[in-house]
């Protein structure tokens, strides 16, 4: 019922129809973007598009229409003419051979025409419109001239409508039932075949450059901007159960029930409106057609000399002295109604405002009476940064304190700083007044330009790093076009040479290196077990590095139970633990046995493969020489367990669908992301192996290896099963390693690449995109642009930033961010926001790991929770009975039977040590929220809207995030 209102509200502000058309559309295509994937590469789509593209044509010419109509007809009057559509519906599908109706459905579609009948009224064009969209095809050709002869009266223009609400549902019915097409499949089909049709109709009929630039200025204004985005998300809800109503029941089905909302929709709008007249337009006045401009009286302009007022141009006397129409009456039943209403909607308001005000309270409050000494987050040598954002915090609030002063005495000089600024001492009022003028004459000349200066170079900054955004997608979509992506033959490993033309499969070592995964160690341990591999040319090495005695001996116990099980399984432990996750790894390799293997396969703690990875991954490195690392795209098993994940969720599958893939398949190199890769080991020995020197060592042998000629590929569909981290403490530290070890890497790697003799076009991908405009420049603009310059530019007006760079630019890459995830898209607005939170946390760790301060060196596990996926959720139920264990241990040793025993009494007797973990508090983003609000607060003064919503908005953010309200909350 919502969706009349939305569109008659946007249509009222937004005169453009097919424009909007096409912007819901477009939605649309993205949301069900993921049916390219289900496309089959070797059949031709030519087919299916042909048999869709009647609906597709019946279809826009039915919202266009509806659009159309809605510009002239007031809601009630437009739901009532729709009511014609269940006869046009039955007379339809008789003509196209379902039968006659039951008497039920035709005494329905009979009191449908009744109601119908009462109500036609007044505006000829509209109603015109609107009766040609649920008028019968059982008259197409009176319907059609109808149309014609309408539109050709009202504006002389030639436009022949072919199609109509009842041929589009018959058209769906008929896909659903007979052609066995679901709704997500009419969507994406009905959405990619109009597109093109409505890019031509905007040129052709000139609404695109007027559209586009009006559309732009509308965004600008809050309230349009959240009315556009319902219409666009309330037309994909429509289109999806309109199918799913048309295909699982009928046509006739959905034109009743759409009767039935309208007799909601009509009346909620009396209702919301009180009786109130909604917008009409005006009758139709056949004088313009032979009658020129007939207003009488010379075009008058004033002008003023005094800035303060306006210019006023009046076109002559009836457009400055027409009559004012009365509007209609009310009686007082009717205004006490309307006021109770509006009464009841601002007390609503008020209550709601008061609940989440006083509920973010109460949160602050328990958060800060916890004083719980590990309950703060522990600056130690990084603690430059959060001093000067104090020292910014404590200029801001005296600023602050001193314009609000200046703001009650009158002295508005901030509202527009071209405005006289006193000079003479005749001006000056008081001795707080000259320091206002003085603070006013040392900001213009020495704080702005400086400001100016540093926001222009974060501009272009941002400008540079979202054209590369935009290539990415480009490119992105050119290999989903062209279906690019790594192939192999069927048989790979086939050998006629051997006895009976047999298989030959490569030697393949496994590495789980893990530290303390209490959680996840079992379940990762199961899934590389059962990897589907010949069992004497596969090696599996446990490689533990954990500190606690209890956690060895759970690894042990699981290692012995599958080593039982006739896995050629290993457990290493190292007495010292030097060089972190690479120490690890090197001392493994270090094994003579190793010499045996030619390729290895990694796996962090909380991975877990499908049984299939190694026959996708390993028969790439067939007949290629040349390639040393194939590399799997992750998933999250716990993607959708809070807002931090579904956040996380997002910035991952850009960095796999668009960053990886595109640097896979135009530059065949990328960076390792340490887990779920195959890498040849004579790749990795001729790279140097693995260093100690970062703690970034997969992004350290990725390069290493580029700069020796290797080349890489990335799998978009082998997907490996993993974890995102759940809390904000740990995506904080998980954040801070990965952007301080970039910066270490850059740093002792810069020489070894200005003289490695690969090309030079290499060379500069390395150093210009992959280095400085990834992995420094975007933790550098963001912060700097909208931490630092926006909320200073608030108390220095004169350096203020335009809208574009602070609202249209960061919408746009944010949606382009969330193009691979399109489920995410309810999540845009949140997601930009925390990713300028974020940024302090990634300017630290990047300034950290440049210039070697504070803890660019420190590596901390990244916490699980040991989620569980749904088959190993079956599996827990299919456990060994005692009959198949004793089958098992049947032909065991005395004395490895009492190991085995051993070591499952400990694994029974050792529980889980009771961790207790708190939400913390973070000094910094507290006190850049602080700092944002406080600038939210100067730009109230200023009345500068999407700058206050924008600073309010992320000060509240910050202060979500400083607080550890986001994420896992701890009891």
């Amino acid at each position: 019922m919502a969706m009349v209102f939305i569109d008659k509200a946007v249509i009222i502000q937004y005169p453009h129809s097919m424009t909007l058309l096409t912007l819901q559309l477009l939605l649309c295509l993205f949301t069900v973007a993921d049916e390219w994937d289900t496309l089959d590469p070797e059949e031709s789509i030519y087919p299916l598009l042909k048999s869709f593209l009647p609906v597709s044509i019946f279809y826009n010419a039915n919202v266009a229409f509806a659009l159309a109509s809605l510009k002239g007809v007031n809601i009630p009057m437009y739901i009532a003419i729709k009511r014609l559509t269940p006869l046009a519906v039955l007379i339809a599908g008789y003509l196209f051979g379902k039968g006659k109706p039951t008497t039920q459905v035709l005494l329905t579609a009979a009191g449908c025409v009744v109601a119908a009948l009462g109500d036609f009224s007044f505006d000829l064009l509209g109603y015109g419109l609107a009766l040609t969209r649920g008028v019968p095809t059982m008259f197409p050709s009176l319907g059609s001239l109808a149309s014609v002869l309408l539109t050709i009266c009202y504006n002389k223009d030639f436009f022949t409508p072919r199609c109509l609400q009842t041929m589009y549902l018959v058209l769906v019915e008929k896909s659903g039932a007979q052609d066995g097409v679901s709704s997500i499949e009419i969507m994406f089909y009905n959405s990619f075949l109009s597109l093109p049709f409505l890019s031509f109709l905007i040129i052709a009929t000139s609404e695109f450059p007027n559209s586009i630039s009006l559309l732009l200025a509308k965004c600008s204004y809050l309230p349009f901007l959240v009315i556009l985005v319902l219409s666009l998300v309330m037309r994909i809800v429509l289109n999806f159960t309109m199918f799913l109503c048309t295909i699982v029941n009928s046509a006739i089905t959905t034109t009743i029930v759409g009767v039935l909302k309208g007799v909601g929709s009509t009346t909620l709008g009396f209702v919301l409106l009180g009786g109130v007249e909604v917008h009409m337009a005006p009758r139709l006045d056949f004088s313009d057609w032979w009658a020129k401009d007939t207003r009488k009286g010379t075009p008058v302009v004033v002008k003023m000399e005094n800035p303060n007022y306006s210019v006023v141009e009046i076109q002559g006397p009836d457009s400055a002295f027409r009559p004012v129409e009365k509007s209609r009456g009310k009686n007082a039943k009717q205004v006490t109604w309307v006021l109770l209403l509006k009464a009841h909607r601002a007390v609503g308001c008020l209550t709601w405002f008061a609940t989440v005000f006083w509920s973010l309270l109460g949160a602050i409050k328990k958060r800060l009476s916890f004083t719980h000494p590990l309950g703060s987050e522990r600056l130690g040598r990084d603690r430059w940064l959060f001093t000067a954002i104090k020292l910014f915090l404590a200029l801001s609030l005296l600023i602050l304190g001193f314009e609000i002063i200046a703001y009650f005495r009158g002295w508005h000089y901030f509202e527009s700083p071209s405005l006289h600024i006193p000079t003479s001492t005749l001006e000056i009022q008081s001795l707080l007044h000259l320091v206002y003028v003085g603070w006013l004459w040392l900001r213009a000349d020495y704080i702005a330009p400086p400001i100016k200066a540093l926001s222009k170079f974060c501009i272009v900054l941002f400008l540079i790093q979202s054209v590369d955004r935009l290539i990415l997608c480009l490119g992105c979509f050119w290999i989903k076009y062209k279906k690019i992506k790594p192939r192999f033959d069927e048989e790979p490993f086939r050998n006629d040479d051997a006895e009976g033309c047999g298989y030959v499969y490569p030697m393949v070592l496994v590495q789980i290196p893990m530290c303390n995964e209490r959680e996840v160690y079992e379940q990762s341990i199961s899934a590389v077990c059962q990897l589907d591999w010949t069992k004497d040319r596969i090696l599996v090495q446990v490689l533990d590095d954990s500190n606690d005695e209890s956690i060895q001996q759970l690894i042990k116990a699981e290692v012995a139970k599958w080593s039982q099980k006739g896995v050629n399984i290993i457990y290493r432990h190292r007495l010292v633990r030097t060089g972190y996750k690479a120490g690890n790894l090197k001392s493994a390799m270090s094994c003579d046995y190793v010499e045996a293997y030619e390729f290895v396969a990694i796996f962090d703690a909380d991975f877990q493969p499908n049984p299939d990875f190694l026959k996708l991954t390993v028969p790439h490195f067939k007949d290629n020489p040349e390639l040393g690392l194939v590399q799997a795209r992750w998933t999250f098993v716990n993607k959708d367990e809070n807002l931090l994940t579904r956040l996380q969720n997002i910035n991952l599958c850009f960095h796999f669908e668009v960053e990886q893939q595109v640097s896979g398949v135009f530059l065949n190199f990328f960076g390792f992301n340490g887990t779920a890769g195959v890498w040849r080991i004579k790749a990795l020995e001729e790279s140097g192996g693995w260093l100690e020197r970062t703690t970034v060592e997969d992004m350290d042998i990725a390069v290493r290896a580029h700069l020796h000629g290797w080349k890489f590929i990335y799998l978009n569909d082998v997907k490996v099963l993993c974890e995102v981290p759940e809390s904000y403490e740990a995506y904080k530290k998980q954040q801070h390693r990965w952007h301080s070890g970039p910066m270490q890497l850059f740093r002792l790697c810069l020489g070894a690449i200005l003289t490695s003799k690969i090309a030079i076009w290499k060379k500069a991908n390395l150093i210009l995109l992959f280095f400085l405009l990834r992995k420094l420049i975007l933790p550098f603009y963001s912060f700097t642009l909208f931490c630092i310059i926006l909320p200073l530019t608030m108390f220095v007006p004169e350096a203020e930033l335009p809208v574009w760079v602070i609202c249209y630019i960061p919408v746009f890459m944010s949606f382009l961010n969330l193009l691979p995830s399109p489920k995410s898209f309810p999540f845009i607005v949140p997601y930009l926001l925390f990713e300028n939170t974020m940024s302090v946390t990634k300017f630290n760790a990047m300034v950290s790991g440049l210039f070697q301060l504070g803890s660019s060196y420190e590596w901390i596990v990244t916490k699980k929770a040991g989620r569980s996926s749904e088959s190993d959720l079956l599996s827990i139920t299919e456990k060994e009975t005692p009959s198949k264990r004793s089958q098992l241990l049947r032909g065991v040793s005395d004395s490895e039977l009492l190991e085995l025993n051993q070591l499952e009494e400990q694994k029974q007797a050792v529980a889980k040590k009771p961790v207790k973990k708190i939400n913390k508090i973070y000094h910094k983003e507290l006190a850049l929220a602080f700092l944002l609000l406080t600038a939210a607060v100067r730009s109230l003064l200023a009345a500068q809207g999407v700058h206050f919503y924008f600073l309010m908005f992320q000060g509240v953010t910050f202060l979500l995030v400083g607080l550890d309200l986001i994420g896992e909350q701890m009891s």
